[in-house]
């Protein structure tokens, strides 16, 4: 399992555990970046709120919170609390990966014509340092969806900044992918698949840490350029760059 080793000097007294975090003006809520083992309150909270959320969406399939637990391979995870700390929303990171059987995605793909692209795309990038990004979701507040959404898709270009990989991977429902490509997310070009069932025509998707920016829409590519440097100054500052041990 890999452990990722970061100081703590940073982390916010108002967020418990937290490595990181800040208030985020445009969504109304404290985004932070946590260890499952350095707050397990806001771990639970997280996964409960993820569970409640597929299930008012009716794709309970897509989630198993047992499997999340006893996998242990979250390296980190991203929470949003609003002005009273309950969690809005949030999403995990799973790596940096070694094979491509350490993601979810083969078996999203898997019976699929779709697979060995899959496997490839991630094997490729595997030497570059491949994150990914899974369980996303927001509060089902509509006056407040977008928002929130806007700034969790920007989780994908922060986690490339804390763990110093060049590559984050998710797999998105069609519907969905317009938001994720706000953040400087690129559809690979791979034929979709129907999961969590046939209703769905999942894509996978991809973050380079050298494209980002630019690709980002232009409402948020200043903030994606703001957030990776705090977050790497703030490595740099404590002495500590992210760094993996297997």
């Amino acid at each position: 399992m890999t452990v990722v080793e970061l100081s703590r000097t940073f982390a916010s007294p108002g967020v418990d555990g937290a490595l990181m975090s800040w208030w985020d003006a445009d969504a109304e809520c404290t985004v932070a970046i946590a260890r499952p083992s350095d707050n397990d309150a806001l771990w639970q909270a997280y996964l409960d709120g993820a569970q409640r959320s597929y299930r008012m969406h009716g794709i309970t399939a897509a989630i198993d919170v047992d499997a999340i637990h006893r996998s242990g391979d979250t390296t980190l995870f991203w929470t949003m609390l609003d002005p009273t700390g309950t969690v809005v929303g949030g999403i995990r990171a799973i790596g940096p990966l070694t094979s491509p059987d350490e993601t979810h995605a083969v078996v999203e793909w898997a019976g699929q014509p779709g697979l060995p692209s899959v496997r490839k795309m991630i094997t490729d990038r595997l030497p570059f340092g491949v994150v990914e990004m899974k369980s996303a979701w927001i509060t089902g507040e509509a006056s407040r969806n977008r928002r929130l959404t806007t700034t969790l898709a920007r989780a994908g270009c922060q986690v490339l900044a804390v763990l110093g990989v060049q590559f984050c991977m998710a797999t998105c429902a069609q519907h969905v992918l317009a938001r994720w490509r706000s953040s400087g997310g690129v559809v690979a070009p791979i034929p979709s698949t129907p999961y969590p069932d046939e209703r769905f025509r999942t894509k996978l998707m991809w973050w380079d840490r050298l494209t980002v920016a630019s690709l980002a829409a232009p409402s948020q590519t200043a903030k994606i350029i703001a957030e990776m440097a705090d977050i790497r100054q703030s490595l740099h500052n404590s002495s500590h760059h992210a760094s993996v041990r297997g």
